[in-house]
């Protein structure tokens, strides 16, 4: 397995994985590495030019320092999204393997009546509800989206149980007088995980996709916290004066979504030995 994740880090992916290192290490020490205090105005120096003065970056239209408001706004997508991603990995997982594997009775209202009935409703409305009545914010936009995400790795879960339940080594532990719990969480879930380890990348990439569309609208993250959504929201009306007040916070949307999406195609490459098409 090592093997083939070597193989499959071409040099695009390669790039990929330092640029979503340097996000994590941006996560843990955002302030050590913004230069100035993101929150802080200096009217004075309103809507600079990238590279003048000490702002690397430019500042914005009430001369805060768009690189320091970057760096935060990342350090405030990667926790909502990572958070939303583990509520969804728990949540759809557990649902997929206790459907899956029990069938039934449980399989109908596990899989028919809770993911199908998620699967119904259109997410962005699901999203947008969640906020109208819990108020914006972090906490709301992490449950909001790990339940509107779950389905996905509930699906997978389940797919995946049902191709591995009446194996050999499942039938043993079984024979062996295993308990449920160890069947499923100590033999069958070590072997189904490579999927919804890749599905956790691209997971990623939606929630920070998503996340930036409704801070662009006012329904994400609460002002004066910075969000990259929120900064393209507040730069479009700067784009034919000061044009960078919106592209550098957009650009780091995209190369960010970008990234994660190559991370999920190489640990699809190296996880699934079926799966060779990026050569």
């Amino acid at each position: 397995m090592r093997r083939r994740l070597r193989q499959a880090l071409t040099p695009l992916r390669l790039v990929a994985l330092v640029y979503v290192g340097l996000l994590l290490v941006t996560l843990l020490f955002a302030p050590l590495v913004a230069p100035h205090d993101p929150l802080t105005q200096d009217v004075a120096n309103r809507l600079q030019g990238p590279g003048l003065g000490t702002h690397l970056l430019g500042t914005d239209e009430l001369g805060r320092d768009i690189l320091s408001r970057v760096v935060y706004g990342a350090r405030v997508e990667l926790l909502i999204a990572l958070g939303a991603t583990v509520v969804s990995m728990v949540l759809g997982t557990l649902l997929g393997l206790l459907g899956g594997y029990f069938g039934g009775v449980v399989e109908v209202v596990t899989m028919r009546v809770v993911v199908d009935v998620l699967l119904a409703f259109p997410p962005i409305i699901l999203v947008l509800l969640a906020v109208t009545l819990r108020g914006p914010g972090a906490g709301t936009l992490i449950v909001a989206m790990g339940v509107l995400f779950a389905p996905t790795f509930a699906r997978i879960a389940y797919g995946q149980v049902i191709s591995v339940k009446r194996l050999e080594y499942v039938e043993a532990a079984t024979a062996f007088g295993a308990p449920t719990r160890t069947r499923l969480f100590g033999v069958i879930l070590p072997n189904i995980s490579a999927p919804l380890i890749v599905q956790v990348s691209l997971t990623i990439a939606t929630a920070i996709l998503l996340e930036s569309g409704l801070s662009y609208l006012g329904l994400g993250v609460v002002p004066p916290t910075p969000s990259w959504g929120s900064m393209v929201a507040q730069g479009q009306r700067y784009l034919s004066t000061d044009p960078h007040v919106l592209l550098v916070p957009g650009a780091f949307v995209v190369l960010t979504i970008l990234a994660f999406g190559l991370l999920g195609d190489a640990l699809r490459s190296g996880l699934d030995p079926k799966s060779r098409n990026d050569r």
